[in-house]
């Protein structure tokens, strides 16, 4: 087969070590050396640029493109699968090559991207969230209609539970449905307008039998967690990652280093819905003001976060926001307390091993799959990030390069 060597820039590998000149040689899909000086039947070349791992998005809407109320009501049902399709490439542009889908693509948009019927990153679905009646999941306004963000169809099941018996039977169903990891809502959240982040949802019996059911079929669960009471229900519940983190305390932060669990920040996801109201998005006043309110109480928490050494994956919550500045949200992270190094780690290795796949990806060692993103400039320069992705590689084989998916529309199936 052939031997291909990224040769003549530098390597920051993904395991939190600095960058360091280096080749990268790859072979039938996987990296097989690393080290300076190495040759092969083609090279890359990298000069002035800096080879990463393939990059991780913990948490993605990819059926949703910004958030507005009165445009949800007025876009067709099946828009949302054509906007996928759009979404999935932009993020592959940008050097993401893996994703965590926390809400919204089913299991027909997985596959297409499986299959290579459409051009994205490997996918992990959730399908949808789990939420109490009330809770972040519920889209009941008081004028009586329900207007959810992500509403059930076949393949994507009601989600909407209390109680354990019912959590039981909805986990099935999502487990039936094809979802890689399970979601629920353990507080209320921002973009719901009749709870409140603080509030925790879901009592420990509901929440031990969800953990029950996906230990029983092998798959992880995250759960969006933003009041104190609601992450510590999570953690003691055995759930693998919280998402948001938006008012950890001191207790929170403890449980997290004794069990060993994921933050996924989301810095970007309230900056995104008061970056919507200012651009004149239809959203309820209750969900404007909760987004000023945890913006700044966020950026604290997840820097009291870092500082103690809690695991941080990235994530962005694009959806919610635009597609296509993900690698803003590494920025934030710096803003927070991480070195480049560590924003970097986040997103590659840190990510891989949330997601359960750094056996085979999230860093440049030999033996795992060849995701290879060639970044222009210097690493620790987290500025303007998505307009400095040169090329991606996907098992060794390009699939964008300037900002661009190559041949449009239909990668080759693996």
């Amino acid at each position: 087969m052939t031997r291909r060597v990224f040769t003549g820039g530098q390597v920051l590998d993904g395991t939190g070590s600095r960058a360091a000149p280096a080749d990268v040689a790859v072979q039938d899909g996987r990296v097989v050396e690393v080290g300076p000086g190495l040759d092969g039947d083609e090279s890359v070349d990298c000069s002035g640029a800096t080879l990463l791992p393939g990059l991780f998005d913990a948490h993605v809407h990819v059926m949703m493109s910004g958030v507005d109320t009165l445009r949800q009501l007025q876009t067709p049902f099946s828009y949302g699968f054509y906007e996928a399709v759009h979404n999935l490439r932009r993020t592959l542009a940008l050097g993401i090559t893996s994703v965590r889908d926390a809400g919204g693509a089913d299991l027909g948009v997985a596959q297409a991207v499986r299959d290579g019927l459409i051009a994205g990153p490997r996918m992990q679905i959730a399908i949808s969230m789990l939420s109490q009646t009330g809770g972040h999941g519920d889209g009941w306004h008081v004028c009586g209609s329900k207007i959810p963000l992500m509403g059930p169809h076949p393949g994507r099941p009601d989600t909407i539970v209390d109680g354990a018996d019912e959590m039981r039977r909805t986990v099935r169903q999502l487990l039936r449905a094809g979802a890689d990891v399970l979601k629920v809502a353990t507080s209320g959240g921002v973009l719901s307008a009749r709870d409140d982040p603080r509030h925790p949802h879901f009592r420990p019996a509901e929440l031990d039998v969800l953990v029950e059911e996906a230990n029983a079929a092998g798959v992880a669960v995250m759960a969006h967690a933003q009041g104190a009471e609601g992450i510590k229900a999570a953690v003691r519940a055995g759930i693998r990652s919280i998402e948001h983190g938006i008012y950890l305390d001191d207790e929170a932060i403890d449980l997290m280093l004794q069990r060993g669990t994921w933050l996924v920040p989301t810095l970007a996801a309230p900056r995104a819905v008061l970056a919507a109201a200012a651009a004149g998005a239809s959203l309820p006043e209750a969900v404007i003001e909760k987004a000023r309110n945890v913006q700044a109480v966020h950026d604290a928490s997840v820097a009291k976060a870092i500082a103690a050494g809690v695991k941080v994956a990235m994530g962005t919550d694009s959806g919610v926001g635009p597609h296509g500045d993900n690698l803003v949200e590494l920025g934030l992270m710096a803003g927070c307390g991480m070195t480049p190094e560590q924003a970097w780690h986040a997103t590659t290795l840190s990510a891989a091993e949330l997601l359960g796949v750094a056996g085979e990806l999230g860093s440049l060692e030999p033996g795992k799959r060849a995701d290879v993103v060639v970044l222009d400039g210097d690493p620790t320069d987290l500025t303007a990030l998505s307009g400095r992705i040169r090329e991606v590689y996907r098992d060794g084989e390009l699939v964008a390069a300037g900002g661009a998916v190559v041949e449009p529309g239909v990668i080759p199936p693996r």
